[in-house]
């Protein structure tokens, strides 16, 4: 009498399906993949270097030659954490459209078919870089107080000033990630990072009536004095606004087309 054994390598057989299930690659090491992609091109490579230089050379410049009440790290700090916001978003629109740019969603999504986990790392490894642009500006924000300490209260910083701040890094790099993914093309994508929120603040100073919208949607207005003071709870009324439009929205719209775009 024979007893019927189960092959493992049988794609019915159930332990089969648990060790494809194992090995799956998980949130942390397609975070890990994508991180890599931001600085594995020469665009990102020198996106990066670029942001590291001028936070340096503001951190210097800041430290030794502002005046003696700017020799603070608080100011510095604000000077170095402003510049990163400039450059991070770009990064964040790379990181997205270069799987169409660049021709290699399909190696992608072949690889890990559920899109919405790629996005998701995507969305993960600019939080994760974020994080490490916002303790960057920090040490060369300290390294430039230590120039010349010459205020009494040189090193006075807030925590909310500084939870702010990195509150502040993250949101403009994940605003970058969602324009990219709602346009899905590098060079227009960059080019309306610059020229909508522009144009926005153009416009509602140009045209009688808006300039109360302003004050809510203008992320120019709402969204760079968290480096510098404690926001009311008015003021983060004004920053949940305008993140919906700029974030939630944008998001919403890339998420729809990251997940049901058509591959060429």
């Amino acid at each position: 009498m024979s007893t019927a054994t189960a092959r493992f390598d049988d794609p019915r057989s159930p332990r089969s399906a648990d060790t494809a299930r194992d090995h799956r690659p998980s949130l942390a090491t397609l975070t890990r993949v994508e991180l890599r992609k931001m600085y594995d091109t020469r665009a990102g490579f020198w996106l990066l270097l670029i942001c590291v230089l001028l936070a340096i050379l503001i951190a210097g410049l800041s430290g030794l030659l502002d005046d003696t009440d700017k020799h603070t790290l608080s100011s510095i700090f604000n000077g170095t954490s402003q510049v990163v916001t400039l450059l991070l978003p770009i990064v964040g629109i790379l990181l997205v459209t270069s799987e169409w740019s660049q021709r290699t969603a399909q190696v992608t999504f072949t690889l890990v078919p559920r899109r919405g986990r790629v996005l998701a790392a995507k969305v993960s490894a600019s939080v994760v870089l974020a994080l490490v642009a916002f303790a960057l500006s920090l040490v060369l924000a300290v390294v430039g107080t230590a120039l010349d300490p010459a205020s009494d209260g040189a090193w006075s910083l807030s925590a909310g000033v500084l939870a702010q701040t990195a509150f502040y890094i993250v949101v403009s790099t994940l605003m970058g990630v969602a324009l990219g993914a709602a346009i899905l093309l590098s060079a227009p994508a960059i080019v309306a990072s610059f020229v909508l929120p522009i144009g926005f603040s153009v416009a509602t100073n140009l045209i009688p009536g808006l300039d109360g919208a302003a004050r809510w949607l203008d992320s120019g207005t709402t969204l760079p004095d968290l480096t510098d003071h404690i926001y009311s709870a008015h003021a983060w009324a004004r920053v949940a606004t305008t993140l919906l439009l700029w974030l939630a929205l944008p998001l919403a719209i890339g998420a729809w087309r990251f997940l049901r775009g058509e591959i060429r």
